[in-house]
């Protein structure tokens, strides 16, 4: 099913790109190093029920990670838009998950971008709406946020054809959520990691090094810094949160789609006689 203009020169052109990504996420403005300084302070100021919401949306991590929780989704919705694009099955069949990996790079493309571009407005409206009630709508916010970035790296991830029920996936998942929010070490580590993902080896110290997950979401949360000290301020954090939140998910979805995108095209290129 793969489009026969998908060459393996086709696929190294289509890493280079991928390569020229990857150097960009190297550098880190020097506003965002101060910009998790904040939370410091942000800290000390928020109530006790807003920090045992935190520590709620840090145990359901863990849950994802080990059995998909309550944030694992289904692929229902990304396996009709497949469909809805005209992909061939045979008569009376639904598209699977399976069929999805054989397709063509690009209508895989397609799809992501169209995810990732509903997934943004989606987190824009959700920001404002939690933006109105200043620290206090801030306690549901974050765990949303965290849901709604794990639920489009899923989908992103089915639209690369891989499978996030399997848990080898949800690793994965997570490593591209802790990758967006993360300085330049940390990039070029995880890089370093995921590119590595398909040798076993490396995937059970990926495991290992995941037992540690808590780091995770605190990373993810210290992202935020003085921009979520702002959209503590009732009403006026609508605009605040409007923009975190819009920020964060484009983020996340750019390196989901980076990242999936780029382990297709290695296992394509392993599959592509050399010329």
């Amino acid at each position: 099913m793969v489009a026969a203009a998908e060459t393996r020169a086709f696929y190294l052109q289509e890493l280079k790109k991928q390569e020229k990504w990857e150097a960009e996420q190297k550098d880190l403005w020097f506003w965002e190093k101060l910009g998790r300084l904040p939370f410091v302070l942000l800290d000390k100021l928020t109530p006790a029920f807003i920090q045992e919401k935190l520590a709620v949306a840090i145990n359901e991590l863990g849950s994802y990670i080990q059995s998909g929780g309550q944030y694992l989704i289904s692929d229902k919705e990304i396996l009709q838009r497949f469909q809805a694009q005209g992909t061939v099955v045979e008569e009376g069949q639904e598209m699977t998950v399976a069929q999805i990996k054989e397709l063509p790079l690009l209508k895989m493309d397609e799809v992501a971008t169209e995810i990732r571009s509903s997934r943004v407005n989606f987190a824009t409206f959700q920001g404002a709406t939690t933006g109105i009630g200043g620290i206090f709508t801030l306690a549901i916010d974050v765990p949303m946020l965290l849901g709604l970035s794990l639920k489009v790296l899923q989908e992103i991830a089915l639209c690369y054809g891989y499978d996030p029920r399997d848990k080898a996936e949800r690793i994965f998942i997570v490593k591209c959520l802790q990758f967006s929010s993360s300085d330049i070490v940390g990039k070029k580590a995880i890089l370093d990691e995921l590119t590595a993902f398909q040798d076993q080896a490396s995937s059970n110290q990926m495991i290992s090094q995941l037992q540690g997950w808590r780091e995770v979401v605190v990373t993810y949360r210290d992202n935020f810094g003085w921009k979520k000290l702002f959209q503590i301020i009732p009403v006026a954090g609508m605009l605040f949160g409007a923009w975190l939140n819009r920020s964060t998910v484009e983020d996340v979805a750019e390196a989901g789609m980076m990242l999936y995108r780029k382990r297709r095209i290695l296992e394509r290129l392993k599959e592509e006689p050399r010329e």
